[in-house]
């Protein structure tokens, strides 16, 4: 099936592991340029080594002025994925402020950073584009210790003249390396499983295909909208 995606320059966050690497890796193989934002050299270094041809921008996104900075040469970006995310797990009681700056720093406030970027740029030159949100379900539902795990805006909107799709993904657990770490108690995973109708975390390729298709012109009529990932756990 023809995505639509060869030619096209995309711009990935959180691109060094997990769930945004694997993105990178499959939009290159679309035909996609691909921009792999990242703030640990040395996972740049390997994506690079991996998959050369993606452009490597590391930077740590909670920096609002180093983002500027890193982002603003970049050039044209046509698709941006949302991917980047701190996943700081604490009871509430025991929230630190150290915690929920850094997960808003990340979570919220570079999304809106970067889109802006990036939106700036399409409408200066006048062309379509589409930018998908790595949400959770837990943007959707409440789970235990996750008072600060913040999520990206699921959705803002733009003129509809701007011909800018906005959408979101809404995963489940999914086995990342994060996912693998912070569910690695079985009583733990057993708990979010049995809320699950499928039975089973997500994988990586599971989101990376969501991505994909909200990326491509296969979803041209799809904008406003936030896509489950997750087995049905929010149809329960």
């Amino acid at each position: 099936m023809d995505l639509g995606l060869a030619g096209r320059r995309a711009l990935v966050t959180g691109a060094g592991k997990g769930i945004g690497r694997s993105t990178v890796l499959a939009l290159q193989a679309a035909g996609a340029h691909v921009v792999a934002v990242s703030r640990t050299r040395a996972d740049l270094d390997s994506l690079v080594s991996e998959c050369p041809g993606v452009e490597p921008v590391c930077v740590d996104l909670a920096d609002w002025e180093a983002t500027e900075q890193a982002l603003s040469s970049v050039g044209p970006v046509d698709l941006l994925v949302n991917n980047a995310a701190v996943a700081l797990l604490q009871p509430f009681l025991e929230v630190t402020k150290e915690a929920c700056d850094t997960s808003f720093n990340v979570n919220l406030r570079a999304v809106i950073q970067v889109s802006q970027i990036v939106a700036r740029g399409m409408i200066a030159r006048g062309v379509p584009g589409a930018i998908v949100n790595v949400s959770s379900q837990a943007s959707q539902r409440a789970l235990t210790n996750h008072s600060v795990y913040w999520h990206p805006p699921t959705l803002f909107t733009l003129p509809a003249s701007l011909q800018i799709r906005v959408n979101a993904v809404n995963p489940t657990v999914v086995m990342t390396p994060m996912g693998r770490t912070n569910w690695s108690d079985p009583h733990k995973a057993k708990v979010m499983l049995d809320r699950i109708p499928l039975g089973k975390f997500a994988e990586v390729e599971n989101v990376v295909d969501t991505i994909l298709f909200l990326l491509s012109n296969r979803s041209s009529m799809t904008t406003g909208s936030t896509l489950p990932v997750d087995g049905g756990f929010l149809a329960t």
